[in-house]
């Protein structure tokens, strides 16, 4: 158990493979024996195939551990790899034989993966729209809810209002089922919205007045008049 976890495999992972419940796993994980003398080759760090891993991994388990060595070895040593072909043949070994864990790849997290939506797609970089693809290609949920993001926020930088019932109705259709409650809300205040897609006008002035205002009332709470409130507003631009 303590050697799988040297190798960095999850608890659930080890589970599995000793058919051992969770709650055990963890538990004597907390309970590391002291580590003995080792020696200068196993004190190395991980080496410099460790950040092409998660890209093994992934290309090994979309050919179904039938991937060529040479080719993979290829691949990476393309992205900047510099270590030995072997290296890369014993650890597509260790995959098949089962030694080690195939670990997914790199999964961004949700507010990396909502910036890369609702941002502009010239704006994104060629690695960050690779990693859009891929995230768009393992959930359908994800392809739907970028398709509509894009499309509304397409409709708020040049004012396409009209669009408008059209994007609710399609995300009411096949759309999860948050966007389905956004849609919703959207049409509740249908004509609002419209016109605020629409129209040059905005709120924001009579907005900024309010937090203005609100920001004078607290900060004189308990320690001023009403008359001095309303001469401080009043005299301000």
């Amino acid at each position: 158990m303590h050697r799988l976890l040297e190798k960095r495999w999850t608890i659930s992972a080890i589970a599995r493979r000793l058919n051992l419940d969770r709650k055990t796993v963890r538990r004597f994980r907390r309970h590391r024996p002291r580590p003995a003398a080792r020696s200068a080759r196993e004190r190395r760090p991980n080496g410099v195939l460790e950040p092409f891993k998660a890209y093994l991994n992934a290309r090994f388990t979309e050919a179904q551990g039938q991937g060529r060595g040479t080719r993979l070895f290829l691949e990476i040593q393309a992205r900047g790899y510099r270590g030995s072909r072997q290296v890369v043949r014993k650890h597509l070994t260790a995959l098949r034989a089962g030694t080690t864990e195939p670990v997914r790849a790199d999964t961004p997290s949700p507010r990396k993966i909502t910036s890369w939506i609702m941002r502009p797609r010239e704006t994104l970089t060629e690695s960050q729209n690779e990693r859009l693809l891929q995230v768009r290609r393992a959930c359908p949920d994800i392809t739907r809810a970028c398709d509509l993001a894009g499309a509304l926020a397409d409709m708020v930088r040049h004012q396409r209002g009209y669009l408008l019932l059209e994007c609710i109705q399609q995300a009411e259709q096949d759309a999860a089922k948050p966007m389905k409650g956004f849609a919703g809300f959207l049409r509740q205040d249908l004509d609002a919205v419209t016109a605020c897609l629409t129209l040059p006008w905005s709120s924001g002035v009579a907005e900024g007045h309010v937090n203005r205002v609100k920001t004078l009332k607290r900060a004189m709470y308990g320690r001023a008049s009403f008359e001095l409130l309303r001469a401080r507003i009043l005299t301000q631009p």
